[in-house]
């Protein structure tokens, strides 16, 4: 392992500077999987800024009836939190659905968001990969791609994001909250991180030295649901092969609100919007949940070894938009047995 120092941040903005003086810091939160790329080689940081024990640690509910989620709130307390069960199911499961108990129990929610690919050719030093040494190419493209991207890449990177609460977070319209250098900043879930493009090597929004210290929820209106599904290869502690995050609410058998993110399939949570613009005041109905899912995998551009994915994502969209749907049926009809 390279030589690094380590530094235990008393405050954020003590951490923000530290990272700005020095830049090849990396933050250290639960470290699940930072650890595990020094320990490979594929990251290389020079200092250390613990900044697990920051006051970032809380769930609290904001005035307008969202939830505020502190960037060092631990996976597993985060996925039992009573409010994110019952206002925001589909962030519980999509963290439950991820990693191990041992694991989620360390892990933090800034940590989650950041975590780097699983692409093999990103782990493997040995091997050429543009998001590790830009310009070195991506064999994956013609190696093994099983397992990557089917939407959203280029030439330079087909590797994917391997976040299960990203998904959920990019479908609930989530914010994350950033302290840098130049003061606070907040940016759409759905759009922290990139798409690969010629800077692979860039997974996210973030500006040198900047760091996460929370995400805001809003609240969702009455009769909103949400849930998150995900297949893999193994039943657990494995990563999606596809997932979908939904949200729904239907009114008069019509749809209200959609949401509808999926995972395992592009270098970022891909935020469904072809498939939102079919379903919005749409009838709730299969067919229409199947046109919508076919609107947005239009654009997927499969590599040799992996359509599969897009036929996956297809079923798993139109299963948990049609259990929504069913669910809100059956909501409204023991609430009130005259409907």
């Amino acid at each position: 392992m390279k030589p690094f120092a380590y530094l235990r941040a008393r405050t954020a903005a003590e951490a923000v500077r530290e990272s700005s003086a020095h830049p090849g810091a990396a933050f250290l939160g639960g470290g699940t999987n930072l650890v595990d790329l020094m320990k490979l080689g594929a990251q290389t940081p020079d200092l250390l800024i613990d900044i697990s024990r920051l006051p970032l640690d809380e769930v609290a509910d904001t005035a307008d009836g969202g939830l505020r989620i502190g960037a060092t709130v631990r996976n597993s307390d985060l996925a039992a939190h009573p409010a994110v069960r019952t206002r925001y199911p589909a962030l519980s499961r999509a963290l439950l659905s991820g990693a191990s108990g041992q694991l989620r129990n360390t892990a933090t929610t800034g940590g989650n968001l950041l975590q780097r690919t699983r692409c093999p050719y990103f782990q493997d030093v040995s091997k050429p990969c543009n998001k590790r040494v830009p310009g070195s190419g991506c064999p994956a493209r013609e190696g093994a791609h099983r397992d990557l991207a089917v939407l959203g890449h280029s030439e330079h990177c087909v590797a994917t994001c391997p976040s299960d609460m990203a998904v959920a977070l990019s479908a609930l319209d989530a914010t994350v909250e950033l302290h840098g250098p130049d003061g606070e900043r907040t940016v759409p879930a759905a759009e922290f991180h990139r798409l690969p493009g010629d800077t692979p090597d860039l997974d996210t929004e973030l500006r040198p030295g900047e760091l996460i210290t929370g995400i805001t929820l809003p609240p969702l209106p009455d009769g909103t649901d949400s849930l998150y599904r995900k297949v893999r290869d193994r039943a657990s502690f494995a990563f999606a092969l596809a997932s979908v995050a939904a949200v729904l609410r239907v009114r008069d058998g019509r749809i209200a609100h959609a949401a509808l993110a999926f995972g395992g399939l592009a270098h970022r949570p891909w935020r469904a919007r072809r498939a939102e613009e079919v379903l919005r005041g749409a009838p709730a109905t299969e067919e229409t949940f199947v046109r919508a899912a076919d609107a947005e995998l239009a654009a997927a551009r499969p590599l040799r070894d992996n359509a599969f994915k897009v036929d996956l994502a297809r079923s798993l969209a139109v299963d948990a938009l049609s259990e929504l749907a069913a669910d809100g049926r059956n909501n409204r009809s023991h609430a009130d047995p005259q409907t």
